[in-house]
């Protein structure tokens, strides 16, 4: 935790001292933090500023006295019953008769009710320098004593204040010839400086103040000579709640470097020769996505990739520099399935984390039975200083993690091994995308890893009716919505794809996010890249922003017609069984379409009835049809329905405009992997070779899906993670990938037992069973192969990939549909006549996830001449199952082996 120096000064020595320079001495401490002027005083912020004159308070009197008191040295203490003491004087503020302005309106909707007030306008004018103090809104009785205070939620006053700031150009540390221009967003701040270092671990070497501009709330300052290379902090003085007037020393939100451990912020013109890698200018990605439904995306985390690899040099492992060495194990196996039709690699967040030390971090070595609790009991005692973590704990947003570089002391080295890593895939024939988490923080307030909090206390982050960080992402969400957290989050899209070259971005909890500043992100990463950069993302409607309540959201049903796609749970959940919220028994018992429902139940799951199955079946055509809104097929009951008229719990199933907006997925790092999700639904004694085959069926689904296909690295080598739901921060040997595909790591011990919670006990049985249960390099061998045959055939015809929903409302047809189907078969024929890309006349898929074959028919086949996909008659096709089904023209009938997906093609 920051270490506090506890300095209070007397208001008139303060008074003299404040604006004095700052000492050097200040800038060689890293985690410094000092109080000036101390105050006990913690008060919660139920007000609202509206804009910069009018203030909500939700609960208040209307027709009292209300008073704004202010201190330049955040000594104000309001006790009911006494009066104000510490002030330096106060305004008085008027109740609001009039119409409040309707931008502010919207935006506060949220508010609860209770009055207006406003300031006066002869005030109004020393607004922007009170805000650089403390302010405390106090309801008076007559004799001038407190009858309630309350701090104010301060951001609508300083988005009003300070818009020009939406504008400010160049944001941090510009270096150029001859000088290096610095810029801080800090309206709030007394004062601010700089510190800069000549190394990244030397005394500093000079202080320099800066300058605070009144229209934007910007501190500016110029040094004459080119700074690159070396590195700064800068030094602010804000009002703090509870602590008083405090100076923090703090690292630059718009980094976009830094030393180990980020004690410093590194100047860099990314643009710099020195920083690019031979041959970056010129490198390109792969011209393999012409539409956003070409998109098939393996989920990859940058450790995981390499750090089990020892074909890799032992310096390389879990490092950018891994994707260098072309021969590796791993390098060779996303060159095969680029060959076979995967285009993007996903990496899981590479930004600057705050969890992981970037150096001397620890690598336990668990052992033990595949039922042990001794494995998870050591990752435990390691958790927070081990090398890995999943990396959803952003500290600084524009800048790259250190711990994947092979030194993180030099902020140069990490700018270019990540660039040359990305060269090294597309060399590879993969362009390249990541998982971008601007909805929350790792940590807020004063903490020494809070970045935001300490230079703008209060504003970066959504707050409560009492003033209090939203937490419902699991951390400290921050507010989008504002106006300089919106370019905080737009700025840094920017950045990554104008320096980075990065074709695609992920969104963590988008959500949580106002579908205006997603588009405005998209405009704004399009012409940084001279092309459409695709943006996908988790679209869940949740928490705070529930429905809208605070703004038009990202999510799924409201970004409808924009482009951008949502991950959908609608095929996920019908396809493995349950939900992702599912815990304890019901977990086993409700599985899922591919591991057993009904036709092969477990030892719990003997409750379901056929009705369910049928349910199931349809909620997949959903996903196979890329849950567009217009789409309609038979359902269960025998009516043509449209896919916005199937209910998916209070929403409807069919959300999308177009395809693209759709992102299919099976598995991803999030919960149970395929597999192991398996192991809990499926009947204990299903054969490891069965085991395998319902993964592909799994993996099938997927990618005759229309829409974005997206797979989680190993899912085609069976990867488990020994049951744990929640391996963010397992460490290595929970989340280990094995790219000689001799071992899928299932069984090495019971997970973590805080993040398992009350599943952890049911677990063990099925650990202890895991020589029946792991598979054999053979079982791995043939999903691997499966689903490179799989990628092939996805990439064989745009037909399972269509562009608009036009063309799959008229060329997509199920058949085997309605009341009499047979519910263990998935069946669909996709018409390619003139259909640009298509190559085939048609194209019919086929799932049966049955344990028995089974025949279905489509009277509009009967006397066509289809056969078998190119694909699975190859010599070296995997699922030779596959080439037993038949195709009888006479009757238009299919007979599908068991546990078999199958295509035919007519010319």
């Amino acid at each position: 935790m920051t270490r506090l120096r506890h300095i209070a000064f007397a208001a008139a020595a303060f008074a003299s001292s404040a604006h004095a320079a700052v000492p050097l001495e200040t800038c060689n401490s890293d985690d410094f933090q000092q109080i000036l002027h101390a105050s006990g005083a913690t008060l919660d912020a139920r007000a609202v500023w509206l804009d910069r004159s009018l203030v909500k308070w939700p609960g208040a009197d209307a027709g009292a006295t209300y008073r704004l008191y202010h201190s330049a040295n955040a000594a104000i203490v309001a006790q009911p019953g006494a009066k104000v003491q510490g002030a330096d004087g106060a305004l008085v503020l008027d109740a609001f008769a009039g119409q409040v302005p309707a931008g502010a309106a919207t935006r506060f909707k949220w508010v609860g009710d209770g009055p207006v007030l406003s300031l006066r306008k002869a005030d109004l004018p020393r607004l922007g320098e009170l805000h650089r103090g403390q302010l405390v809104l106090v309801q008076e009785a007559r004799d001038g004593t407190v009858r309630a205070a309350t701090r104010i939620q301060v951001a609508g006053a300083l988005d009003d204040l300070y818009a020009a700031a939406g504008t400010l150009p160049d944001l941090g540390a510009v270096p150029k010839k001859n000088r290096t221009g610095f810029r801080l967003w800090a309206p709030t701040a007394r004062t601010a400086a700089v510190c800069t270092y000549d190394s990244a671990d030397g005394r500093a070497t000079a202080v320099h103040a800066m300058r605070f501009d009144q229209r934007t709330g910007a501190w500016n300052a110029q040094v004459a000579r080119d700074l690159s290379g070396s590195y700064y902090k800068y030094v602010v003085d804000v009002a703090v709640d509870g602590a008083g007037l405090v100076r923090n020393l703090v690292t630059d939100p718009y980094s976009v470097s830094f030393n180990t451990d980020s004690k410093r912020s590194y100047i860099a013109d990314l643009g710099a020769a020195h920083l690019k890698p031979k041959g970056w200018d010129a490198t390109r990605a792969p011209d393999t996505v012409k539409a956003q439904t070409d998109m098939v995306i393996y989920e990859l985390h940058v450790r995981d990739f390499s750090i089990n690899d020892p074909s890799v040099p032992a310096e390389k492992r879990g490092k950018y520099t891994a994707f260098g060495e072309a021969n590796s194990n791993g390098m060779r196996h996303l060159k095969a399935l680029a060959k076979a039709g995967l285009t993007d690699i996903h990496l899981l967040p590479v930004y600057d984390l705050g969890s992981v030390p970037e150096k001397d971090c620890a690598v336990p070595q668990p052992s033990g039975a595949p039922d042990s609790e001794a494995q998870q009991a050591l990752t435990r005692k390691t958790a927070h200083t081990d090398c890995f973590n999943w990396g959803y704990d952003p500290y600084h947003y524009n800048a790259l993690e250190g711990s994947y570089a092979s030194d993180p002391s030099d902020g140069a080295r990490r700018i270019l091994e990540f660039r040359q890593m990305v060269m090294d895939l597309h060399r590879a024939g993969l362009r390249v995308g990541v998982d971008v988490v601007y909805n929350h923080t790792f940590t807020a307030g004063q903490d020494e890893k809070s970045v935001l909090d300490r230079v703008v206390p209060g504003y970066y982050h959504r707050l409560n009716a009492v003033g209090a960080i939203e937490q419902s992402t699991c951390c400290f969400n921050t507010a989008t919505e504002n106006l300089m957290m919106g370019r905080l989050m737009i700025d840094s899209a920017e950045l990554w794809t104008r320096h980075y070259k990065l074709d695609s971005f992920r969104f963590d909890l988008m959500g949580h996010q106002p579908r205006e500043a997603m588009e405005r992100l998209q405009k704004r990463v399009n012409k940084a890249a001279g092309r459409h950069v695709q943006l996908i993302g988790e679209g869940w409607n949740f928490g705070e922003v529930l429905d809208g309540a605070r703004f038009v959201q990202a999510s799924q049903l409201s970004l409808n017609g924009s482009g951008i796609g949502t991950f959908s749970d609608r095929a996920r959940d019908a396809v493995r069984g349950g939900s992702a919220g599912d815990s304890g028994e019901a977990m086993i018992r409700r599985q899922g379409y591919i591991n057993g429902l009904v036709y092969d139940p477990n030892a719990l799951g003997g409750e379901h009835k056929g009705v369910e199955l049928l349910r199931t079946a349809d909620m997949i055509r959903v996903g196979l049809a890329g849950s567009v809104r217009p789409y309609s097929f038979q359902t269960i009951d025998g009516s043509i329905r449209k896919l916005e008229d199937i209910a998916y719990g209070n929403q409807p199933a069919g959300y999308a405009s177009q395809p693209g907006e759709v992102v299919n997925y099976v598995e991803n790092h999030d919960n149970q992997t395929l597999f192991d999700i398996n192991v809990l639904k499926l009947p204990v004694d299903t054969s490891t070779a069965d085991r395998a085959r319902v993964q592909v069926l799994g993996m099938a689904i997927n990618a005759f899906s229309q829409g974005v296909a997206y797979y989680h690295a190993g899912i085609d080598t069976l990867r488990s993670k020994s049951l744990d739901k929640n391996s963010f921060n397992s460490g290595d040997w929970f989340n280990r990938i094995d790219w000689t595909y001799q071992d899928n790591y299932y069984g090495t011990g019971l997970p973590q037992s805080d993040d398992n919670g009350k599943d952890w006990p049911l677990l063990k049985p099925f650990l202890a069973k895991a020589a029946a249960i792991k598979p054999q390099p053979a079982d791995i061998a043939f999903a691997r192969d499966a689903f490179r045959d799989l990628l092939a055939i996805r990439a064989s015809s745009t037909l399972f990939r269509m562009r608009t929903t036009d063309d799959i409302v008229q060329r997509l047809r199920f058949f085997n549909t309605g009341p009499s189907q047979t519910p263990t078969v998935l069946a669909a024929s996709i018409d390619g006549k003139g259909y640009p890309g298509a190559r085939f006349g048609s194209v019919t898929y086929l799932v049966n996830v049955d344990k028995v074959a089974h025949t279905v028919a489509d009277e509009q086949l009967r006397g066509k001449r289809l056969k078998l996909h190119p694909v699975h008659t190859t010599a070296g096709a995997a699922d030779k199952r596959a080439t037993q089904a038949r195709f009888d023209s006479a009757d238009g009938a299919f007979t599908v082996p068991p546990r078999t997906a199958v295509v035919f093609v007519a010319e």
